[in-house]
């Protein structure tokens, strides 16, 4: 209590409280509460940890089925949380969403069950909860400490998007924006970290921010203003840190329901104030800023709940002052006495007013554009992820989809359109896991490991900006994309399966603990996983997709031939140095039987390189020629090339499998790599050594032996399957994970800004708006 020496008593109760907080707010550079200092030190090291932990996946993150906007701090309470979440759900309200509120309730019994305030007491919800259920009576507002409980109740209840209450540390819950506020008065106390201090974490940690909002502005000097602006930026861009006031939109008169008074009856009126908030200044500033002259004052720790003698106290301290009434937060009033009546209870009803709103509002539109990033780590897998990135934006209008292939430059999504934001990994082999030693060792020696590093910075870059990431490849792809930036992806598995040797135990374990979700590549290896306890689902062989619809094709062949022989080199740095033996094979079989040859050229390769590598022909667009043998070379996707095909001699992994998928008899050569995909294929695949007579003479055999093709044909059908896994992983991302609530709720917020809001580009991304996300 301040002003009054009649309230002695009130003061004594307080003293304690006062003189911690005077330590943790750098009131006082000598205190002997330095004796917690210790305890910072090693509540640093603790917090440091856990978040290294949700940052790299060790901790697992729940993505939400719908936005999620999370209001929080760094520090212990008094940054007007509660009123900055009101004014959100209530501007979400007049655009037409259904919006609800996910909180704590500190203060509550309410631990771990659900409960809706406007049906709830102030023992089981706790106070804050009550406060906006009383300001949003329309607005849904679900309390449990596990607030993913909260926004699932809130899912159900047909909740569009969610604000959360003080979710900044509770990192187990993802988030689509995270807005942060900081008190001008007292960013970040004495500097040190709980109990030593005001601290939960370090400023370090706003870099998690989305938008920082520096609230009190216009209580804290301009030069102290301008120097927080500044600390700030080196962790949030600029153009995403704003400032906010705290202003009373009213006053009211409480006798267990508001009654409104004109400000002009307010001015001049002498009170005894009492308060359990994080910043009773904040309080008694707001008072004495509209004219109200405070006469005594009682302090109490936040979320403090009065008892009947404290309230005797404070009357008798504001009877000897001479007071003309008391006066409390909106908040208190859940925190008094059941049934205790003042004769006179001033209430000032607060809101927050942000500077430059419209930029405010543009900024958070621009984060909740929901951004997904497709990784894969091979070449027919980018082929595999360009798909289902175009199918993606098909099922959700508006989508920023993203790809991040580990291998390669990433062609195949060029060529559609899509946006490359990994750092390329080139290597002698053209990838990065090989089942040649001799290959991995090379690769090695160029730098792989030093590549490996530069591309969990680009992960780093995408952390917290993006959805749940959808890898296209293998368990390495999977823990690559989950240590890189700390979500459990999507994993469409087109590698391992139970017709080779399955997957080790340490996959298992990896899968069934951080995968949210495994496509396999046949129904055996799906049966497996599901044995050990991986959320695994067979919905088709994800490379037959990449077949597509079109049933025709074939025209490209002449029809007075023999036999139509497709040439694949591959699509790594090897096939510049395999072409020769694929043109040699070709000029053997020739000799023997009227042949059209057709080589597809991958679009990792360099036309003029395999024009050099090709010894003896010359290139006469679009055809290879020697004497004897003219070769066609095209760069239309294999599956469109295979078509009408009666053989294909390959040297490629993912090509081969296409051309069996559509019946075409497949001929390739003995190494460690084709004797794994021989499993795959079994009879649709002969392997013969690596010399062009063999290529040759088996290719005849083929060609001329109707009973062996058309077993073969049968084969490469039956062990490949159907298509269907790229269609279910769009259909899962799109409604069981949100995606497509999210683009309708951008919609309709952008609608609702009107102007050019929905219009401003990210400049490498049509279609998308420039993200004001943390950097790091």
């Amino acid at each position: 209590m301040k002003g009054s020496t009649a309230c002695s008593s009130v003061i004594d109760v307080q003293c304690i409280v006062d003189s911690y907080l005077s330590f943790a707010r750098e009131k006082k550079a000598l205190s002997p509460w330095q004796v917690l200092s210790p305890l910072g030190y090693v509540a640093q090291m603790g917090v440091a940890f856990r978040n290294w932990t949700y940052d790299h996946g060790i901790a697992s993150v729940w993505d939400p089925p719908l936005p999620v906007i999370s209001v929080g701090n760094i520090t212990m309470g008094g940054t007007n949380k509660t009123p900055f979440v009101e004014m959100l759900a209530s501007r979400f309200c007049d655009m037409g969403l259904s919006v609800g509120i996910v909180t704590r309730g500190y203060g509550g019994r309410n631990a771990d069950d659900l409960a809706f305030p406007g049906f709830g007491e102030r023992d089981a919800v706790g106070d804050e909860p009550l406060l906006l259920s009383s300001r949003l009576p329309d607005v849904p507002i679900a309390v449990c400490k596990r607030r993913r409980r909260g926004v699932e109740a809130l899912k159900r209840a047909g909740v569009e998007i969610v604000v959360a209450d003080d979710a900044f540390q509770h990192r187990h819950l993802g988030r689509d924006v995270n807005i942060v506020l900081i008190d001008a008065t007292c960013p970040f106390g004495n500097g040190k970290l709980f109990p030593a201090g005001l601290l939960r974490e370090p400023a370090a940690s706003l870099s998690r921010a989305h938008i920082a909002v520096i609230t009190k502005a216009d209580r804290a000097p301009r030069e102290k203003v301008e120097t927080l602006l500044e600390t700030i930026s080196r962790h949030v861009p600029e153009e995403a840190i704003f400032l906010s006031t705290l202003v009373v939109e009213k006053w009211s008169s409480w006798r267990g329901s508001f009654v409104d008074l004109p400000f002009e009856e307010v001015e001049g009126m002498s009170v005894m104030a009492f308060s359990a908030i994080g910043d009773p200044e904040s309080f008694r500033d707001s008072l004495e800023k509209c004219g109200v002259r405070v006469v005594g004052e009682a302090r109490f720790r936040d979320h403090h709940r009065y008892s009947l003698r404290d309230m005797e106290r404070i009357c008798r301290a504001a009877d000897e002052a001479g007071t003309e009434c008391l006066s409390c937060t909106e908040k208190d009033i859940y925190n008094l006495p059941e049934g205790w009546r003042a004769r006179s209870l001033l209430i000032p009803r607060v809101a927050v007013k942000i500077d430059d709103e419209g930029r405010f509002w543009r900024a958070l539109l621009s984060n909740l554009l929901p951004k997904v990033v497709v990784a894969s780590n091979g070449h027919g897998e980018d082929s595999i992820g360009a798909l289902l990135a175009q199918r993606l934006q098909k099922a959700a209008p508006g989508v920023a989809v993203e790809a991040f292939p580990l291998v390669g430059r990433g062609e195949s999504y060029r060529d559609c359109g899509v946006r490359v934001v990994s750092s390329p990994v080139e290597t002698p082999s053209g990838g990065i896991i090989k089942y040649n030693l001799r290959d991995f060792l090379a690769d090695l020696r160029a730098g792989l490991l030093r590549q490996i590093i530069k591309q969990l910075g680009a992960w780093k870059d995408l952390r917290g900006k993006c959805r749940t990431p959808i890898c296209v490849g293998d368990v390495y792809l999977l823990l690559h994309a989950l240590f890189g930036q700390g979500l459990p992806p999507l994993l469409l598995a087109t590698a391992k399966s139970e017709r080779i040797r399955g997957h080790w135990h340490i996959e298992h374990c990896i899968l069934r603990k951080r995968a949210l979700v495994v496509w396999t590549r046949d129904p055996e290896t799906a049966l497996e996983l599901k044995k050990v306890g991986v959320n695994a689902v067979y919905a088709g062989n994800p490379i037959v997709d990449l077949l597509g619809d079109n049933e025709e094709g074939g025209r490209h062949w002449p029809a007075d031939v023999s036999a139509k022989v497709l040439l694949l080199p591959g699509s790594r740095k090897r096939a510049y140095r395999d072409v020769a033996l694929l043109l040699e094979a070709s000029l053997l079989l020739s000799r023997r039987m009227d042949c059209a040859f057709l080589m597809v050229l991958a679009p990792t390769l360099d036309l003029e390189k395999l024009v050099a590598a090709s010894s003896g022909f010359s290139w006469d667009p679009p055809f290879l020629k020697s004497e004897g043998l003219c070769v066609a070379v095209t760069d239309m996707p294999v599956g469109d090339a295979a078509r009408g095909a009666d053989i294909v001699i390959g040297l490629g992994g993912t090509a081969n499998q296409l051309c069996a998928a559509l019946g075409v008899p497949v001929l390739s050569i003995i190494e460690k790599g084709k004797l794994v995909q021989k499993k795959l294929l079994g009879d649709a695949e002969l392997l013969v050594a690596p010399e062009a007579g063999s290529l040759a003479e088996a290719a005849y055999g083929i060609l001329t032996d109707s009973d062996l093709k058309a077993r073969m044909s049968e084969a490469g059908r039956r062990n490949m399957g159907g298509g269907g896994a790229v269609e279910d992983v769009v259909r899962y991302v799109a409604n069981e994970m949100g995606l497509a609530l999210r683009c309708a709720v951008w919609r309709k917020i952008a609608e609702s800004l009107g102007g050019d809001a929905g219009h401003e580009e990210h400049s490498d991304h049509p279609g998308a708006l420039r993200q004001h996300a943390p950097a790091g």
